[in-house]
C-alpha cells in the first residue's frame, strides 16, 4: 500500500503562508545539479513524526494530519512551551511544535505513512513525545535524492504523469534509486492550483 512522508506543513495548513510576512521552515537541503524543473539535492538529517493510515492517494493525508497537527498543537508529553514560528493556536499543558515544510506523500507497508518534519531545533533527546501510540518518531538520515517540481492539482494522475517524467530522466542518466517516491506539496489547499509547488523526490543510492 502506500507511504505518505510529510514533512510538515502546518503553518501553510493553518494559513500562515497566506501572507508573505510568515517563515515557515523548510527542509534543509543543497542544490548539486539542476536539469530545468529536475534537481538533484543533498539533505541534511532531520526528524519525523509519522502515522499510516488506510484509504486513497487523495484522501490518506487528509485523514493522517488530523492526528500529526493534534500532536504538534500540544497532544504530547511534554510541559512546557517552546517558541513558535508559525500563527498555531495554543493549548494548556502541552508543547507546542514549530511547523514546517513541505507536506509529502510515498508508498509504505499497511497503508500510507504520513509524516510531518520536526524542526531542526529539535533532537531526538528533546523532541516531544506523542500521546497518540499511532503516531512514532524516527530519524531520517542524510541523503540525496532528485526532484522534479510542477504547478497544479493534487491528483494522482499528475502525480503520476510526473513520476513518469522523472524516473524517464533518472533512466537516461544511468542513475540508480533506493525506496519509493515521495510526493510533497508546499501550499494550503485554498492557494489556487497554478500557483501551488509541488515535487516528486527520489532517493538515490
Amino acid at each position: 500500500m502506500a507511504r505518505l512522508l510529510i514533512h510538515t506543513l502546518a503553518a501553510v495548513l493553518l494559513g500562515a503562508m497566506a501572507t508573505p510576512v510568515c517563515a515557515v521552515e523548510e527542509a534543509e537541503y543543497r542544490v548539486l545539479r539542476e536539469d530545468g524543473k529536475v534537481e538533484i539535492r543533498e539533505y541534511a538529517p532531520f526528524i519525523v513524526a509519522e502515522t499510516v493510515v488506510e484509504g486513497d492517494f487523495e484522501e490518506a493525508s487528509n485523514r493522517a494530519f488530523r492526528a500529526l497537527f493534534r500532536y504538534i498543537d500540544g497532544d504530547n508529553t511534554a510541559r512546557r512551551e517552546i517558541a513558535m514560528t508559525a500563527p498555531v493556536s495554543q493549548q494548556k499543558s502541552s508543547q507546542k511544535i514549530d511547523m514546517t515544510a513541505p507536506v509529502s506523500q510515498a508508498k509504505a507497508p499497511g497503508g500510507w505513512a504520513v509524516s510531518f518534519m520536526m524542526p531542526s531545533s529539535l533532537t531526538m533527546e528533546t523532541v516531544p513525545q506523542p500521546d497518540d501510540p499511532e503516531i512514532m518518531l524516527r530519524q531520517v538520515s542524510a541523503h540525496r535524492a532528485v526532484a522534479i517540481r510542477y504547478s497544479g492539482r493534487w491528483t494522482e494522475e499528475r502525480y503520476l504523469d510526473h513520476l513518469a517524467k522523472l524516473r524517464g530522466w533518472v533512466e537516461r542518466e544511468g542513475l540508480e534509486t533506493v525506496g519509493d517516491p515521495v510526493w510533497a506539496r508546499y501550499n494550503a489547499p485554498f492557494v489556487p492550483w497554478f500557483l501551488r509547488r509541488n515535487e516528486i523526490l527520489l532517493q538515490l543510492r
